[in-house]
Protein backbone atom coordinates (compact mmCIF):
# COMPACT_ATOMS: atom_id res chain seq x y z
CA UNK A 1 0.00 0.00 0.00
CA UNK A 2 2.82 2.42 0.85
CA UNK A 3 4.51 1.73 -2.49
CA UNK A 4 1.32 2.50 -4.41
CA UNK A 5 0.80 5.70 -2.44
CA UNK A 6 4.42 6.69 -3.12
CA UNK A 7 3.98 6.12 -6.87
CA UNK A 8 0.70 8.05 -6.94
CA UNK A 9 2.30 11.00 -5.11
CA UNK A 10 5.31 10.90 -7.43
CA UNK A 11 3.02 10.98 -10.48
CA UNK A 12 1.01 13.87 -9.05
CA UNK A 13 4.20 15.86 -8.34
CA UNK A 14 5.54 15.13 -11.83
CA UNK A 15 2.22 16.20 -13.32
CA UNK A 16 2.19 19.48 -11.41
CA UNK A 17 5.81 20.29 -12.31
CA UNK A 18 5.27 19.44 -15.98
CA UNK A 19 2.13 21.57 -16.10
CA UNK A 20 4.05 24.55 -14.63
CA UNK A 21 6.77 24.10 -17.27
CA UNK A 22 4.14 23.84 -20.02
CA UNK A 23 2.52 27.08 -18.82
CA UNK A 24 5.87 28.94 -18.98
CA UNK A 25 6.52 27.52 -22.47
CA UNK A 26 3.14 28.87 -23.58
CA UNK A 27 4.11 32.35 -22.36
CA UNK A 28 7.45 32.14 -24.21
CA UNK A 29 5.83 30.88 -27.43
CA UNK A 30 2.69 33.04 -27.45
CA UNK A 31 3.52 35.99 -25.20
CA UNK A 32 4.14 39.52 -26.32
CA UNK A 33 7.76 40.71 -26.38
CA UNK A 34 8.35 43.63 -24.01
CA UNK A 35 11.63 45.35 -23.17
CA UNK A 36 12.16 46.62 -19.62
CA UNK A 37 14.89 49.16 -18.98
CA UNK A 38 17.42 47.93 -16.45
CA UNK A 39 18.45 49.87 -13.37
CA UNK A 40 21.80 49.21 -11.64
CA UNK A 41 22.26 45.52 -10.95
CA UNK A 42 24.49 42.91 -9.33
CA UNK A 43 26.70 40.86 -11.72
CA UNK A 44 27.66 37.68 -9.80
CA UNK A 45 26.79 35.12 -7.17
CA UNK A 46 29.52 32.91 -5.71
CA UNK A 47 27.01 30.25 -4.66
CA UNK A 48 25.04 30.11 -7.90
CA UNK A 49 27.73 30.73 -10.50
CA UNK A 50 27.62 33.45 -13.11
CA UNK A 51 24.37 35.33 -13.26
CA UNK A 52 23.05 38.84 -13.35
CA UNK A 53 20.60 39.99 -10.69
CA UNK A 54 18.27 42.33 -12.56
CA UNK A 55 16.63 45.46 -11.29
CA UNK A 56 14.14 47.26 -13.52
CA UNK A 57 13.20 50.92 -13.74
CA UNK A 58 9.60 49.64 -13.79
CA UNK A 59 9.90 48.23 -10.27
CA UNK A 60 11.36 51.53 -9.06
CA UNK A 61 8.38 53.38 -10.58
CA UNK A 62 5.94 50.90 -9.03
CA UNK A 63 7.56 51.21 -5.60
CA UNK A 64 7.04 54.97 -5.65
CA UNK A 65 3.31 54.56 -6.43
CA UNK A 66 2.52 51.84 -3.92
CA UNK A 67 1.77 52.14 -0.22
CA UNK A 68 4.02 50.59 2.41
CA UNK A 69 1.89 47.46 2.74
CA UNK A 70 2.44 44.22 0.89
CA UNK A 71 0.35 43.89 -2.24
CA UNK A 72 0.00 41.79 -5.38
CA UNK A 73 -1.36 43.42 -8.49
CA UNK A 74 -1.12 44.24 -12.16
CA UNK A 75 0.61 47.22 -13.75
CA UNK A 76 -0.38 48.67 -17.10
CA UNK A 77 2.67 49.49 -19.20
CA UNK A 78 2.70 51.46 -22.42
CA UNK A 79 5.10 50.29 -25.14
CA UNK A 80 6.93 52.70 -27.39
CA UNK A 81 7.58 51.93 -31.06
CA UNK A 82 10.50 49.67 -30.15
CA UNK A 83 8.67 47.69 -27.47
CA UNK A 84 10.20 49.45 -24.45
CA UNK A 85 7.73 49.60 -21.56
CA UNK A 86 6.97 52.58 -19.33
CA UNK A 87 4.63 52.40 -16.34
CA UNK A 88 1.26 53.94 -17.17
CA UNK A 89 -0.89 53.07 -14.17
CA UNK A 90 -1.98 50.35 -11.79
CA UNK A 91 -4.61 48.11 -13.35
CA UNK A 92 -8.17 48.25 -12.06
CA UNK A 93 -10.37 45.22 -12.78
CA UNK A 94 -12.34 45.73 -15.97
CA UNK A 95 -10.09 48.51 -17.19
CA UNK A 96 -9.50 48.63 -20.94
CA UNK A 97 -6.08 48.42 -22.54
CA UNK A 98 -4.97 50.10 -25.74
CA UNK A 99 -3.15 48.18 -28.48
CA UNK A 100 0.23 49.52 -27.30
CA UNK A 101 -0.32 48.48 -23.68
CA UNK A 102 0.25 45.29 -21.71
CA UNK A 103 -0.29 44.00 -18.19
CA UNK A 104 2.60 42.95 -15.95
CA UNK A 105 1.95 41.08 -12.71
CA UNK A 106 3.91 42.33 -9.69
CA UNK A 107 4.34 41.45 -6.03
CA UNK A 108 5.40 43.92 -3.34
CA UNK A 109 6.77 42.68 -0.03
CA UNK A 110 8.15 45.35 2.26
CA UNK A 111 10.12 47.72 0.03
CA UNK A 112 10.89 45.06 -2.59
CA UNK A 113 8.83 44.94 -5.80
CA UNK A 114 9.25 41.88 -8.00
CA UNK A 115 7.85 40.92 -11.37
CA UNK A 116 9.22 37.37 -11.37
CA UNK A 117 12.17 37.81 -13.72
CA UNK A 118 14.95 39.08 -11.48
CA UNK A 119 17.86 36.80 -12.42
CA UNK A 120 19.54 35.98 -15.72
CA UNK A 121 21.90 32.98 -15.61
CA UNK A 122 24.65 32.38 -18.15
CA UNK A 123 27.62 30.08 -18.64
CA UNK A 124 30.74 30.70 -16.64
CA UNK A 125 33.14 33.00 -18.40
CA UNK A 126 30.50 34.82 -20.46
CA UNK A 127 29.94 37.80 -18.18
CA UNK A 128 31.57 40.17 -20.70
CA UNK A 129 28.89 39.29 -23.28
CA UNK A 130 26.05 40.32 -20.96
CA UNK A 131 27.65 43.21 -19.04
CA UNK A 132 26.49 45.87 -21.57
CA UNK A 133 22.84 44.89 -21.01
CA UNK A 134 20.45 47.85 -20.86
CA UNK A 135 17.14 46.01 -21.32
CA UNK A 136 15.58 42.81 -20.10
CA UNK A 137 13.62 41.03 -22.84
CA UNK A 138 10.50 39.43 -21.40
CA UNK A 139 7.51 37.64 -22.83
CA UNK A 140 4.22 38.71 -21.32
CA UNK A 141 1.03 36.65 -21.27
CA UNK A 142 -2.41 38.26 -21.48
CA UNK A 143 -2.88 37.76 -17.73
CA UNK A 144 0.38 39.59 -16.93
CA UNK A 145 2.64 36.60 -16.25
CA UNK A 146 6.21 37.20 -17.44
CA UNK A 147 9.14 35.05 -18.50
CA UNK A 148 12.61 36.52 -18.98
CA UNK A 149 13.97 35.31 -22.34
CA UNK A 150 17.10 37.42 -22.81
CA UNK A 151 19.01 40.65 -22.43
CA UNK A 152 19.50 43.44 -24.96
CA UNK A 153 22.07 46.19 -25.40
CA UNK A 154 21.57 49.96 -25.74
CA UNK A 155 20.58 49.56 -29.42
CA UNK A 156 18.02 46.95 -28.27
CA UNK A 157 19.93 44.15 -30.01
CA UNK A 158 19.91 40.70 -28.36
CA UNK A 159 23.01 39.77 -26.36
CA UNK A 160 24.01 36.18 -27.13
CA UNK A 161 27.23 34.20 -27.08
CA UNK A 162 28.86 33.53 -30.44
CA UNK A 163 28.01 30.11 -31.86
CA UNK A 164 30.88 27.67 -31.62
Amino acid sequence: MRTKLLWVMALVILGVVNYAVWEKEQVVNQGRTVLLELAPRDPRSLMQGDFMALNYRLTDALRSRLSHRSVDGLAVVTLDGQGVAQLDRLYQAGGALQANQALIRFRKRGEVVRIGAESFFFQEGQAAIYSPAKYGEIKVAIDGEVVLVGLRDVQRLPLRPAKQ
